[in-house]
Protein backbone atom coordinates (compact mmCIF):
# COMPACT_ATOMS: atom_id res chain seq x y z
CA UNK A 1 0.00 0.00 0.00
CA UNK A 2 1.13 3.80 -0.44
CA UNK A 3 0.02 6.90 0.10
CA UNK A 4 -1.77 8.94 -3.08
CA UNK A 5 1.44 11.68 -3.52
CA UNK A 6 -1.35 13.63 -6.11
CA UNK A 7 -3.41 15.31 -3.51
CA UNK A 8 0.08 16.48 -1.95
CA UNK A 9 1.42 18.38 -4.64
CA UNK A 10 -1.80 19.67 -6.23
CA UNK A 11 -1.29 23.30 -5.25
CA UNK A 12 2.64 23.53 -6.44
CA UNK A 13 1.43 25.04 -9.67
CA UNK A 14 -0.59 27.76 -8.89
CA UNK A 15 0.65 30.91 -10.57
CA UNK A 16 -2.17 33.08 -10.06
CA UNK A 17 -2.78 34.11 -14.03
CA UNK A 18 -2.82 29.97 -15.39
CA UNK A 19 -0.07 28.21 -17.23
CA UNK A 20 0.54 26.56 -20.63
CA UNK A 21 1.67 23.09 -20.63
CA UNK A 22 5.33 23.99 -20.14
CA UNK A 23 4.41 23.63 -16.68
CA UNK A 24 6.94 21.33 -14.91
CA UNK A 25 4.67 19.12 -13.69
CA UNK A 26 1.50 17.38 -15.03
CA UNK A 27 -1.11 16.45 -12.15
CA UNK A 28 -4.22 14.17 -13.57
CA UNK A 29 -7.44 15.68 -12.76
CA UNK A 30 -8.84 12.68 -10.68
CA UNK A 31 -6.87 10.46 -8.64
CA UNK A 32 -7.49 6.97 -7.66
CA UNK A 33 -9.91 8.44 -5.14
CA UNK A 34 -12.09 10.06 -7.50
CA UNK A 35 -12.30 7.58 -10.00
CA UNK A 36 -13.13 4.61 -7.25
CA UNK A 37 -16.07 7.39 -5.34
CA UNK A 38 -17.55 8.58 -9.24
CA UNK A 39 -17.78 4.81 -9.74
CA UNK A 40 -19.37 3.63 -6.47
CA UNK A 41 -22.23 6.82 -7.21
CA UNK A 42 -22.74 5.53 -10.80
CA UNK A 43 -23.60 1.99 -9.49
CA UNK A 44 -25.55 3.69 -6.68
CA UNK A 45 -24.07 1.94 -4.17
CA UNK A 46 -22.50 2.96 -0.48
CA UNK A 47 -18.64 2.16 0.61
CA UNK A 48 -20.31 -0.81 2.96
CA UNK A 49 -22.08 -2.67 0.14
CA UNK A 50 -19.41 -1.88 -2.25
CA UNK A 51 -17.26 -3.56 0.10
CA UNK A 52 -19.38 -6.48 0.98
CA UNK A 53 -20.18 -6.96 -2.51
CA UNK A 54 -16.56 -7.18 -4.07
CA UNK A 55 -15.44 -9.12 -0.67
CA UNK A 56 -13.04 -6.24 0.69
CA UNK A 57 -13.16 -5.01 4.35
CA UNK A 58 -14.66 -2.24 4.65
CA UNK A 59 -11.88 -0.40 6.55
CA UNK A 60 -9.83 -1.20 4.01
CA UNK A 61 -12.17 0.20 1.11
CA UNK A 62 -12.38 3.23 3.59
CA UNK A 63 -8.42 3.56 3.50
CA UNK A 64 -8.72 3.37 0.24
CA UNK A 65 -10.98 5.96 -0.12
CA UNK A 66 -8.87 8.34 1.71
CA UNK A 67 -5.81 8.20 0.13
CA UNK A 68 -3.93 4.47 0.67
CA UNK A 69 -3.76 2.93 -2.64
CA UNK A 70 -3.22 -1.24 -2.66
CA UNK A 71 -3.30 -2.96 -5.82
CA UNK A 72 -4.90 -6.27 -4.74
CA UNK A 73 -7.64 -3.67 -3.77
CA UNK A 74 -8.07 -1.98 -6.76
CA UNK A 75 -8.00 -5.50 -8.81
CA UNK A 76 -10.96 -6.66 -6.79
CA UNK A 77 -13.37 -3.48 -7.17
CA UNK A 78 -12.87 -3.05 -10.34
CA UNK A 79 -14.89 -6.06 -11.88
CA UNK A 80 -17.38 -4.97 -9.63
CA UNK A 81 -17.55 -1.62 -10.89
CA UNK A 82 -17.25 -2.49 -14.67
CA UNK A 83 -13.98 -0.63 -14.48
CA UNK A 84 -10.90 -1.30 -16.60
CA UNK A 85 -8.83 -3.50 -14.49
CA UNK A 86 -5.27 -3.22 -15.60
CA UNK A 87 -5.74 0.71 -15.93
CA UNK A 88 -7.15 0.84 -12.19
CA UNK A 89 -4.55 -1.16 -10.93
CA UNK A 90 -2.45 1.08 -12.68
CA UNK A 91 -3.66 4.26 -11.76
CA UNK A 92 -1.94 5.95 -9.31
CA UNK A 93 1.49 6.02 -11.63
CA UNK A 94 -0.44 7.04 -14.84
CA UNK A 95 0.84 10.18 -16.28
CA UNK A 96 -0.07 10.73 -20.36
CA UNK A 97 3.11 11.50 -22.24
CA UNK A 98 3.47 15.22 -22.64
CA UNK A 99 2.17 16.24 -26.10
CA UNK A 100 3.69 18.72 -28.45
CA UNK A 101 0.79 20.42 -30.20
CA UNK A 102 2.09 23.29 -32.76
CA UNK A 103 -1.02 25.60 -33.40
CA UNK A 104 -3.11 24.41 -29.75
CA UNK A 105 -2.19 25.96 -26.33
CA UNK A 106 -3.44 25.02 -23.11
CA UNK A 107 -4.90 27.93 -20.97
CA UNK A 108 -4.77 26.20 -17.49
CA UNK A 109 -6.97 28.88 -15.31
CA UNK A 110 -7.56 29.70 -11.45
CA UNK A 111 -11.37 27.84 -9.94
CA UNK A 112 -11.83 28.52 -6.75
CA UNK A 113 -8.90 26.21 -5.06
CA UNK A 114 -9.01 24.44 -8.63
CA UNK A 115 -7.91 24.79 -12.16
CA UNK A 116 -9.70 24.97 -15.42
CA UNK A 117 -9.18 24.63 -19.02
CA UNK A 118 -9.65 27.04 -22.11
CA UNK A 119 -8.08 26.25 -25.34
CA UNK A 120 -6.89 28.25 -27.82
CA UNK A 121 -6.55 26.68 -31.65
CA UNK A 122 -4.85 28.61 -34.11
CA UNK A 123 -3.69 27.57 -37.97
CA UNK A 124 -2.90 30.13 -40.27
CA UNK A 125 -5.56 33.25 -39.38
CA UNK A 126 -7.85 31.33 -37.76
CA UNK A 127 -7.85 31.50 -33.93
CA UNK A 128 -10.60 29.67 -32.25
CA UNK A 129 -11.45 29.25 -28.52
CA UNK A 130 -12.92 26.19 -26.42
CA UNK A 131 -14.59 27.26 -23.24
CA UNK A 132 -14.27 30.48 -21.35
CA UNK A 133 -13.04 30.04 -18.28
CA UNK A 134 -13.72 31.02 -14.67
CA UNK A 135 -12.54 34.71 -14.00
CA UNK A 136 -12.88 37.22 -17.38
CA UNK A 137 -9.53 39.15 -16.41
CA UNK A 138 -7.59 35.39 -16.12
CA UNK A 139 -8.97 34.15 -19.12
CA UNK A 140 -7.75 37.40 -21.03
CA UNK A 141 -4.31 37.66 -19.85
CA UNK A 142 -3.88 33.71 -20.64
CA UNK A 143 -4.62 34.81 -24.41
CA UNK A 144 -3.18 37.99 -24.80
CA UNK A 145 -0.14 36.03 -23.34
CA UNK A 146 0.09 33.82 -26.18
CA UNK A 147 -1.65 35.51 -28.77
CA UNK A 148 -1.98 39.52 -28.38
CA UNK A 149 -5.34 38.95 -29.66
CA UNK A 150 -9.34 37.96 -29.11
CA UNK A 151 -10.64 34.66 -30.57
CA UNK A 152 -12.12 34.75 -34.18
CA UNK A 153 -14.78 32.45 -32.63
CA UNK A 154 -15.65 30.62 -29.04
CA UNK A 155 -16.91 27.37 -28.57
CA UNK A 156 -18.73 26.20 -25.51
CA UNK A 157 -18.82 22.81 -24.23
CA UNK A 158 -21.02 22.96 -21.39
CA UNK A 159 -22.70 25.88 -19.52
CA UNK A 160 -20.88 25.30 -15.74
CA UNK A 161 -19.85 28.42 -14.31
CA UNK A 162 -16.02 27.34 -14.72
CA UNK A 163 -15.85 27.45 -18.24
CA UNK A 164 -18.29 30.49 -19.05
CA UNK A 165 -17.02 32.73 -16.97
CA UNK A 166 -16.07 35.52 -19.43
CA UNK A 167 -18.65 34.60 -21.58
CA UNK A 168 -20.32 38.13 -21.21
CA UNK A 169 -17.41 39.98 -22.21
CA UNK A 170 -17.09 37.67 -25.34
CA UNK A 171 -20.44 38.83 -26.36
CA UNK A 172 -20.10 42.23 -25.69
CA UNK A 173 -16.84 42.35 -28.03
CA UNK A 174 -18.58 41.52 -30.31
CA UNK A 175 -16.99 37.65 -30.71
CA UNK A 176 -19.33 34.88 -32.03
CA UNK A 177 -19.92 32.29 -29.56
CA UNK A 178 -21.29 28.80 -29.97
CA UNK A 179 -23.46 26.45 -27.61
CA UNK A 180 -25.98 24.51 -26.52
CA UNK A 181 -28.72 26.12 -24.55
CA UNK A 182 -26.82 29.10 -23.49
CA UNK A 183 -28.85 32.85 -23.77
CA UNK A 184 -27.65 34.88 -25.99
CA UNK A 185 -25.28 32.64 -28.23
CA UNK A 186 -25.16 31.42 -31.64
CA UNK A 187 -27.13 28.10 -30.83
CA UNK A 188 -25.68 24.94 -31.96
CA UNK A 189 -26.44 20.88 -31.55
CA UNK A 190 -24.53 17.94 -32.31
CA UNK A 191 -24.02 17.19 -36.23
CA UNK A 192 -23.08 20.92 -36.65
CA UNK A 193 -20.52 21.35 -38.82
CA UNK A 194 -18.28 24.97 -39.40
CA UNK A 195 -15.20 25.51 -41.39
CA UNK A 196 -12.69 27.88 -40.67
CA UNK A 197 -9.70 28.20 -42.83
CA UNK A 198 -7.91 25.27 -42.72
CA UNK A 199 -10.03 23.65 -40.20
CA UNK A 200 -13.36 22.27 -40.04
CA UNK A 201 -15.26 21.42 -36.76
CA UNK A 202 -17.89 19.03 -35.96
CA UNK A 203 -19.79 19.02 -32.54
CA UNK A 204 -20.69 15.73 -30.98
CA UNK A 205 -23.10 14.95 -28.08
CA UNK A 206 -21.17 14.44 -25.00
CA UNK A 207 -24.10 15.20 -22.24
CA UNK A 208 -24.00 13.26 -18.96
CA UNK A 209 -22.12 14.91 -17.14
CA UNK A 210 -23.60 18.31 -18.04
CA UNK A 211 -26.40 18.34 -20.74
CA UNK A 212 -26.66 19.46 -22.83
CA UNK A 213 -22.98 19.11 -23.50
CA UNK A 214 -21.14 19.12 -26.68
CA UNK A 215 -17.50 18.01 -27.34
CA UNK A 216 -16.00 19.12 -30.73
CA UNK A 217 -14.29 17.51 -33.42
CA UNK A 218 -11.26 19.45 -35.53
CA UNK A 219 -9.47 18.16 -38.16
CA UNK A 220 -7.17 20.02 -40.63
CA UNK A 221 -4.34 19.89 -37.97
CA UNK A 222 -1.47 16.96 -38.19
CA UNK A 223 -3.69 14.81 -35.35
CA UNK A 224 -7.29 14.81 -35.30
CA UNK A 225 -8.39 16.49 -32.85
CA UNK A 226 -11.31 16.29 -29.91
CA UNK A 227 -12.16 18.66 -27.41
CA UNK A 228 -14.01 16.67 -24.74
CA UNK A 229 -15.39 19.68 -21.90
CA UNK A 230 -15.59 17.60 -18.69
CA UNK A 231 -17.29 14.25 -20.18
CA UNK A 232 -13.36 12.95 -20.54
CA UNK A 233 -10.75 13.93 -18.35
CA UNK A 234 -6.95 11.95 -18.82
CA UNK A 235 -7.39 8.96 -16.36
CA UNK A 236 -11.13 9.84 -15.75
CA UNK A 237 -14.39 11.04 -16.38
CA UNK A 238 -16.45 13.88 -15.05
CA UNK A 239 -18.79 13.62 -12.02
CA UNK A 240 -22.54 12.36 -12.77
CA UNK A 241 -25.62 13.70 -10.36
CA UNK A 242 -26.97 10.36 -10.85
CA UNK A 243 -26.79 6.54 -11.88
CA UNK A 244 -29.01 6.89 -15.05
CA UNK A 245 -26.60 9.97 -16.45
CA UNK A 246 -23.54 8.32 -15.08
CA UNK A 247 -24.49 4.99 -17.50
CA UNK A 248 -25.53 7.84 -19.88
CA UNK A 249 -22.10 9.62 -19.89
CA UNK A 250 -20.05 6.19 -20.79
CA UNK A 251 -22.70 5.58 -23.60
CA UNK A 252 -22.31 8.72 -25.29
CA UNK A 253 -17.91 8.26 -24.80
CA UNK A 254 -18.84 5.27 -26.16
CA UNK A 255 -20.73 6.04 -28.91
CA UNK A 256 -18.01 9.26 -29.83
CA UNK A 257 -15.18 7.42 -29.14
CA UNK A 258 -15.57 3.95 -30.87
CA UNK A 259 -14.68 5.58 -34.58
CA UNK A 260 -11.63 7.70 -33.53
CA UNK A 261 -7.88 6.25 -34.34
CA UNK A 262 -5.72 5.86 -31.50
CA UNK A 263 -3.87 9.32 -32.54
CA UNK A 264 -6.73 11.24 -31.79
CA UNK A 265 -6.22 14.44 -29.38
CA UNK A 266 -8.16 14.74 -26.34
CA UNK A 267 -8.44 18.18 -25.32
CA UNK A 268 -10.07 18.14 -21.62
CA UNK A 269 -11.95 21.08 -19.78
CA UNK A 270 -9.63 20.20 -16.46
CA UNK A 271 -6.20 18.70 -16.82
CA UNK A 272 -3.56 17.78 -19.30
CA UNK A 273 -3.90 16.69 -22.74
CA UNK A 274 -3.98 13.21 -23.70
CA UNK A 275 -4.76 11.09 -26.85
CA UNK A 276 -7.09 8.19 -27.45
CA UNK A 277 -4.64 5.38 -27.46
CA UNK A 278 -3.45 6.32 -24.29
CA UNK A 279 -6.69 6.30 -22.47
CA UNK A 280 -8.17 2.97 -24.26
CA UNK A 281 -5.30 1.73 -22.31
CA UNK A 282 -5.19 3.88 -19.00
CA UNK A 283 -8.25 4.81 -18.44
CA UNK A 284 -10.47 3.18 -16.09
CA UNK A 285 -13.57 4.14 -17.44
CA UNK A 286 -13.04 3.14 -21.22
Amino acid sequence: MRENPQRQTFFALTDGTGCTDSCPMTILEDDFTDVLRKAVTGHNLTPAKTAALSGLDENTLLKFLQGTFCEKSARQLAPLLGLNIEAFARHPDYQPHPLTLPGITRLKLPFENEWVNAWLVCDENTLLLFDAGYLTPNLLLAIDAAHGRLPDQTFITHAHRDHIGALAYLLAMGIPVHAAGIPNTIPITPGYSVTHGRLTLRACDLSGHASPALGFHLDGLAQPLLVTGDALFAGSIGGCASPATYQHALHRLYQVLSPLPDTTVLLPGHGPATTLGEERAANPFL
